[in-house]
């Protein structure tokens, strides 16, 4: 799932850049093309028989890059008996223990920690932000039951209780941008729901605590830095003195492109703002470009080799089962990727343009002349029906659209609950509403993972 944190929304929806290797091409002169065999994938093969494959994901809403992902990257997923993500976005412990590891020590408070200056420029931006969020929201928001006081508290609320560290990510959300896209899930959202819908087995190759320990692992002389850096800049957008460099929109553009540049989505992946430009003072640059150095080596190379390992002994343990790994993108882009360990370890990993038909033979599907030609039984245990529908592609979603919310909606992990009391009541709700669809029929799921916006029905 990926990210990092397996619970990272995009926190790095406005990032300060570097004046030169940011300076990527103009995404303005990249042509969208929605011809399948124009399409830019994301998608690699593990060449065995039954094949598994990789696919690189972006931590937005998936409505805005659903268009441009190829028929087959499609195909893959629906042909996967096994979906494996970063994190565990069903188990309600992943909420509980991100949420833990983002708090203070016990007694502790956001006021007893920071230098006075930058609390109170905190608390001002944040009560900035809290008046601005109705002007924010769009009607569709509204209309499906999402209001801003709801939505402030739910991504703010007990922030003086937060890591300054997290407190930093936090407000790195906060934005216009990002705010207008709460209410559809992001794309690594979407493909664990319809995981579960289509009764796919899923799971997680990384623990939560091992995409959130780095973060605290930052000295506190750089946890300050970074949460100024971070003030200063919002502080600049509200004053009109600074244009947002490099924004979410600019991030779809190359994602939709095909743009395998691992600059870009390296940060997408590890969720964290790069602060390193060439504008500060000497001393600055040294302390951005250490926590740039940190962040690559922790949340990016570190889990790369991680999760390789782990993918590696799934592989093996289920070699008759094919495997469909949704990380994020920045985790095959690049130097020291995932893919470059199971390629270390002898596996043949290639990558699968668009139109490229999928393999659909498996030596996990019996080979008898009564079911050559067509689909495995639809009743076994560990398949699900080929090929079925995406849930929103079905005819009878569109009944459900424009509903409002008929429950409080669960925050993403990033941005938790308001306090450990509404934790808690999530979790109960969580489990009233399992135990409530093994009565009803099949029905769309809340989810959460660390890049979740807040999602409805």
């Amino acid at each position: 799932m990926r990210g990092t944190l397996g619970a990272f929304i995009q926190s790095c929806v406005v990032l300060l850049v570097r004046a030169d290797p940011w300076r990527l091409e103009d995404s303005t002169s990249c042509e969208l093309n929605r011809k399948q065999t124009d399409l830019n994938s994301f998608l690699w093969t593990i060449k065995r028989d039954p094949p598994s494959y990789f696919y690189g994901t972006i931590h937005v809403p998936y409505t805005r890059v659903w268009d441009f992902i190829p028929e087959n990257s499609k195909q893959a997923f629906q042909e996967s008996n096994i979906v494996y993500f970063e994190l565990d976005l069903t188990d309600p412990y992943t909420i509980s223990a991100l949420t833990s590891c983002q708090l203070l020590p016990q007694g502790e408070n956001l006021q007893d920690v920071l230098p006075r200056d930058i609390y109170r420029r905190l608390k001002r931006h944040l009560e900035y932000v809290k008046l601005m969020m109705p002007s924010w929201m769009t009607p569709d928001q509204r209309g499906k039951g999402l209001y801003a006081d709801y939505l402030f508290n739910a991504i703010a609320g007990n922030w003086e209780r937060k890591r300054p560290v997290w407190v930093m990510l936090m407000v790195n959300s906060l934005t216009e941008a990002d705010i207008k896209t709460r209410g559809v899930p992001v794309l690594d959202l979407y493909l664990a729901q319809e995981a579960e819908r289509m009764r796919k087995r899923t799971g997680a190759v990384e623990k939560v605590e091992e995409q959130c320990h780095p973060l605290n692992g930052l000295n506190f002389s750089q946890v300050i830095f970074a949460l100024n850096q971070t003030l200063l800049q919002q502080e600049s957008l509200r004053a009109g003195s600074l244009q947002v460099p490099y924004t979410t929109e600019d991030l779809i553009k190359h994602y939709n492109c095909g743009d395998l540049n691992s600059i870009i989505f390296n940060h997408d992946t590890s969720q964290v703002p790069n602060f390193n430009n060439v504008t500060l003072p000497l001393s600055e640059q040294v302390t951005a470009q250490e926590i740039d150095s940190y962040f690559r080596q922790e949340l990016i190379y570190k889990r790369n080799e991680r999760m390789g390992r782990r993918v590696k002994a799934l592989l093996e343990e289920h070699p008759d089962k094919s495997f469909f790994f949704a990380f994020g993108a920045g985790h095959f882009l690049g130097n020291n990727t995932v893919i470059d360990v199971l390629r270390r370890q002898g596996y043949e990993v290639e990558h699968t343009p668009a139109g490229q038909p999928i393999n659909r033979r498996s030596s996990s599907r019996p080979a008898s002349a009564e079911t050559e030609g067509r689909p495995w039984s639809e009743d076994h245990h560990d398949e699900s029906p080929p090929l079925e529908p995406f849930l929103h592609e079905l005819p009878h979603h569109e009944e459900d659209q424009g509903h409002p919310l008929d429950e409080e909606p669960l925050p993403h992990l990033l941005l938790p609950p308001d306090s450990l009391e509404l934790l808690e009541k999530a979790e109960r709700k969580m489990m009233k509403k399992r135990r409530r669809n093994k009565q009803k029929k099949q029905r769309h799921r809340h989810f959460n993972d660390l890049w979740v916006r807040i999602e409805e029905r």
